[in-house]
């Protein structure tokens, strides 16, 4: 499966500094030093809708990281997957009358246009579960023949109890564990498991739905964890420096995924910092395609909205916290986009050597894109006030908020 064209990233002056980024696993600050390659996962789609401001607000706090990382002069190594099997996706096209392989296909393509649209730096690996199969399955035996895990009814679990470091994530208790598993495709009250919160491996091919030969585990379809372990295992290997996604994953999903892994090994951790992207509701709710209340960035494009003004919307918020879309939050990042642009456009201004570093120490801090916006604000508006002599400077905050930002003025 192929991503999406990278847009060009300029290259700035002096050296950008060291990520310091909160880690959900300890849930404090670390500062990441990944060496002179960088390596993120960050999980993606289950292509059965178009792509919403809470999925826009997700891969904008890790293309940050990315261009952090590159201003660092390293090279990143990103792996982003497609969920492009799954029950959601099945039940839309049932629901719609498609085939499900035509309904992620469509999906996938406009989740790509929206990504280049917004000026997202793509993955060097962009895989789907679909083909990732042949490398899922023998990671499945693996576990079973070690024992971590064991077959229900045609079906093959994975054993919590078979890590040590299980719970290590996510930080919750058993309870809460349970509750969250049933919400977010979990089955907690299946009879018969080991433990409650054990998760599917291998699902036994079900009448009706697509399987696919699983060797010794029979025909059937990869679990949801499984298929982010074995992709990223195959491109990254353990202790790569960030798995990310949304707040929504870290348990189940990221949970799970470390346990499978750290089984699988015998390494821990799987990732050196577990990073989480807050949620973005409307009309007081999270926004999630099972509640239908979404605002769909290819809708605000058709609507003629300028993509760098949907960007500045989602910097206007730091990436962990969780907020509302409004119609004011648009108009205010429009605004800004006109002021900024206003202000570089001018044939000099204000020295903006400092504007740089102030961005820099910004993003730096745990991606504080609302306190980099206020710093370009500011030397807007001391272009707007009292102009300048530096013939260089609005070339300079061109670049820098396009290099850091992903935003083109």
């Amino acid at each position: 499966m192929h991503a999406w064209p990278a847009s060009e990233v300029p290259a700035l002056p002096g050296q950008g500094r060291d990520l310091r980024i909160h880690d959900t696993a300890t849930d404090g600050l670390v500062t990441l030093d990944p060496g002179p390659v960088a390596r993120i996962y960050v999980c993606g789609i289950t292509p059965y809708d178009a792509t919403h401001m809470g999925h826009a607000a997700t891969y904008n706090a890790f293309d940050l990281v990315q261009r952090v990382w590159l201003d660092t002069k390293r090279q990143v190594h990103y792996v982003q997957n497609v969920t492009d099997v799954d029950d959601p996706l099945l039940e839309r096209a049932v629901r719609d009358g498609v085939d499900w392989t035509a309904l992620a296909e469509q999906e996938t393509a406009l989740f790509r246009e929206d990504m280049t649209a917004l000026r997202m730096l793509p993955p060097q690996h962009y895989i789907g579960a679909v083909e990732a199969i042949p490398g899922i399955v023998p990671l499945v035996e693996r576990l079973r023949d070690a024992g971590a895990a064991y077959e229900l009814e045609g079906d093959t679990y994975f054993s919590v109890e078979a890590d040590p470091h299980f719970g290590s994530v996510s930080n919750l208790d058993a309870a809460a564990m349970r509750l969250l598993s049933a919400e977010r495709g979990g089955d907690p009250d299946r009879p018969g498991k080991k433990n409650p919160l054990d998760p599917m491996l291998w699902m036994a091919a079900r009448e009706g739905e697509p399987s696919w030969d699983g060797g010794t585990l029979g025909r059937g379809r990869p679990g949801w964890h499984i298929e982010c372990v074995a992709i990223a295992l195959d491109h990254l290997g353990m202790g790569f420096d960030v798995q990310g996604g949304g707040s929504d994953l870290a348990f189940p999903h990221h949970e799970m995924g470390a346990s499978h892994a750290q089984a699988l090994t015998g390494e821990f951790p799987m990732a050196k910092a577990y990073v989480h992207a807050g949620m973005v509701g409307l009309d007081g709710e999270k926004m999630s395609k099972s509640k239908g209340n979404l605002v769909f960035v290819s809708q605000l494009r058709r609507e003629g909205v300028d993509p760098a003004a949907i960007r500045l919307t989602l910097l206007a918020h730091h990436y962990r916290s969780d907020w509302e879309w409004t119609d004011q939050v648009l108009q205010d990042a429009l605004a800004r986009l006109d002021r900024w642009r206003a202000a570089v456009s001018r044939p000099d201004g204000p020295p903006a050597d400092a504007l740089v570093e102030e961005i820099r120490e910004a993003l730096a801090n745990d991606l504080d894109s609302p306190a980099a916006l206020e710093a370009v604000d500011r030397w807007a508006a001391l272009q707007q006030d009292t102009g300048g002599t530096d013939t260089g400077a609005p070339g300079v905050v061109s670049r820098a908020v396009d290099a850091l930002l992903g935003v083109a003025l």
